[in-house]
């Protein structure tokens, strides 16, 4: 006979997958508690004021094109607990030292057609239509753990660009500046060299969400996920404790099984002596990636973009050539600081007024850095700023900013300032953190793991914590039998 216990299942960690988890076995009709450590739930989805008052920025993430294309969180009636999306007219500009500007437009035709090539539109208009075509059958594959595919020829013909590195897709396919750029500033968002193996799924996936649903900002602020989440839960039972920080599973409840919203260095600290040696060895090597320098702006005006694109575009990636920005990728990943570093650049107050005072704006940018840097990159990223926006600097009102220590210190999560929970190449994309049957068990009974250091990784999706509490309601309902 089952001994009786607090909870049937306690989740460490308020980000998106611990969220999405709590749901999950929620709505299973288990009753679960959701502890967080901070005063406020969210982890990387949290929007407070930074700078000035009034000005409302977001700690970490800001643009939210996987939140809006997850498949788990499209299921949940967020709409009606506060969540609303707004979709920029172009949800990404690559500007250019000329003046000019890529762009990603919904329309795939009109993307294509500001890239001011024939072959590379052709290419692209194939290319990325037969990829929208193929995303319903694709999403819950590459959003997920490794598994055969249940459509093999969308996956093939994914797989057959996806697995290559963004220099070989580029220099096989791509002939003009503006297209070459465009693919650049998608890759980065992988956070590792261009040659990598791979690392064109990453520019892929952006492209494909970017005509499927777009890049939009949440209203009022990142923080307005975490609300709608953590609200929904609630109102179906759930249970949330904040200022409750883990460090061992001796300070939990009882419960048939806790998943852990945390990377595996936290693993080993809060449930090592659960664990095996054997899979404690597996966590103890897993590796962490690039880190970031992030800095918010008040600021008296719009960023002035010699590109007037820009203006209705909710993300600017600013490095120019695709050959500037892979060097400066590599660069970093080799333990350097590029003078002209890659940024991602946001500027929700043109699209959110309720993001600022009226007539003033706020913007969110960030550069990579080595894991673990200290260095101040202010100067290096306002400077490339002002390269595509004269006078940026003339509107700074105030700024915040904060380096991988000062991140990691605000989420735990981020070790050395990597917002991936771990590196997401070929290596430990699919077996993070550790080459098991299922990623999300660890090698203790009822312990899991739900954080982006499992699959798919990073991003707000929630499909880490979704997978790991199905995976975790297989083992319950079993036990139960």
């Amino acid at each position: 006979m089952r001994t009786k216990k607090d909870f049937d299942a306690v989740v460490v960690g308020s980000g998106p997958n611990g969220l999405a988890a709590a749901i999950v076995l929620q709505q299973a009709g288990l009753s679960v508690l959701l502890t967080e450590a901070k005063s406020s739930i969210g982890g990387g989805l949290r929007s407070i004021e930074l700078t000035l008052p009034g000005f409302i920025h977001d700690v970490c993430s800001a643009v939210h094109p996987l939140g809006a294309g997850s498949p788990f969180f499209a299921r949940l009636p967020l709409q009606n607990f506060g969540l609303e999306y707004i979709y920029p007219d172009v949800a990404a500009a690559h500007p250019f030292d000329d003046g000019s500007a890529a762009l990603l437009i919904s329309s795939i035709s009109k993307t294509a057609d500001e890239l001011l090539n024939k072959h590379d539109a052709a290419f692209y208009n194939k290319v990325m239509g037969n990829l929208l075509k193929d995303w319903p059958l694709l999403k819950n594959f590459l959003l997920g753990p490794l598994q055969l595919p249940k459509h093999p020829i969308a996956a093939a013909r994914f797989g057959y660009y996806g697995l290559s590195s963004a220099n070989t897709f580029a220099n096989h396919h791509l002939q003009g500046p503006h297209a070459r750029g465009l693919w650049a500033g998608m890759a980065a968002h992988s956070m590792q060299p261009f040659a990598n193996m791979a690392t064109s799924a990453f520019a892929l996936l952006l492209l494909v969400l970017g005509h499927e649903k777009g890049w939009p900002f949440a209203k009022g602020g990142s923080q307005k996920i975490a609300d709608a989440l953590s609200s929904f839960f609630i109102s179906i039972g759930g249970k949330i404790e904040t200022n409750f920080e883990v460090r061992s599973l001796q300070q939990l409840p009882s419960s048939h099984a806790v998943l852990l919203d945390v990377t595996p260095r936290q693993l080993l600290q809060i449930a090592g002596h659960n664990l095996s040696s054997f899979y404690s060895s597996q966590l103890s090597k897993y590796r962490y990636g690039m880190g970031v320098y992030k800095i918010d702006w008040a600021l008296d005006g719009p960023a002035p973009f010699t590109a007037k694109e820009c203006s209705k575009a909710g993300t600017i990636h600013i490095g120019n050539t695709l050959e500037e920005i892979a060097g400066g990728e590599k660069m970093i990943y080799e333990g350097g600081h590029p003078k002209k570093p890659f940024v991602l650049f946001a500027q929700p107050s043109v699209f959110d007024t309720s993001r600022a005072p009226m007539g003033k704006h706020t913007a969110w940018g960030y550069c990579h850095v080595p894991n673990g840097s200290l260095e101040n990159m202010t100067d290096r990223i306002e400077k490339q700023i002002e390269r595509f926006a004269p006078g940026f600097r003339e509107r700074i009102l105030a700024r915040h900013t904060i380096n991988t220590s000062e991140l990691e210190s605000y989420n735990a999560n981020y070790i050395g300032g990597d917002i991936n929970g771990g590196v997401q190449d070929v290596g430990q994309l699919f077996t993070r953190p550790a080459l098991r049957f299922s990623p999300y068990r660890t090698s203790a009974r009822g312990i899991y793991i739900c954080s982006s250091s499992t699959p798919p990784g990073g991003g707000v999706h929630g499909m880490c914590g979704y997978h790991s509490a199905q995976r975790a309601l297989k083992d319950i309902f079993y036990e139960r039998k």
